[in-house]
């Protein structure tokens, strides 16, 4: 996915060459590593953006923590789009039913991830700004319901 990555952040201006763009063959949980390859100061990074990958991140919640906390710069941003655990009981009973063999089936991804609250206790938001929001036209009892999100953390 990488070329693709590169083709659509080129289109709107992001590069590697100009510094703009940095894709890391390491996984979110790898903080050292994913330090090791950023200029400093620390923490220098403005946005992070996760698309569909939370579900599949070994210790999720810990990974979120230290990515906005030891990664993410104040006043930077996070903007996300995840399939989330339901508010639904009778969704998320479902959701909680398919995890073990979805996460065999496809990768470790999980069904069951509540990705949107985790991002939002971490805290040190600026209040009034951002928050989440639904897919449009989704159906509350669709079993992969997704969230969007976008929090600007504070300084």
């Amino acid at each position: 996915m990488h070329a693709e990555l590169r083709r659509v952040t080129s289109a709107a201006g992001y590069s590697e060459d100009a510094g703009t763009l940095l894709i890391l063959s390491c996984g979110a949980e790898d903080i050292s590593t994913i330090l090791s390859y950023l200029p400093g100061p620390h923490p220098p990074i403005d946005t992070l953006i996760s698309i569909l990958t939370i579900c599949s991140i070994p210790s999720p919640q810990a990974t979120i923590c230290a990515l906005i906390t030891e990664v993410l710069k104040p006043g930077g941003q996070v903007l996300f789009y995840e399939h989330v655990l339901s508010d639904r009981k009778d969704v998320a009973w479902w959701q909680r039913f398919w995890t073990p063999l979805w996460s065999i089936v496809f990768g470790g991804c999980r069904l069951d991830c509540p990705a949107h609250r985790w991002i939002e206790d971490v805290g040190g938001w600026v209040q009034g700004e951002g928050g989440v929001w639904g897919k449009e036209g989704e159906p509350e009892e669709h079993l992969f319901w997704h969230r969007v999100g976008r929090y600007i953390k504070a300084g």
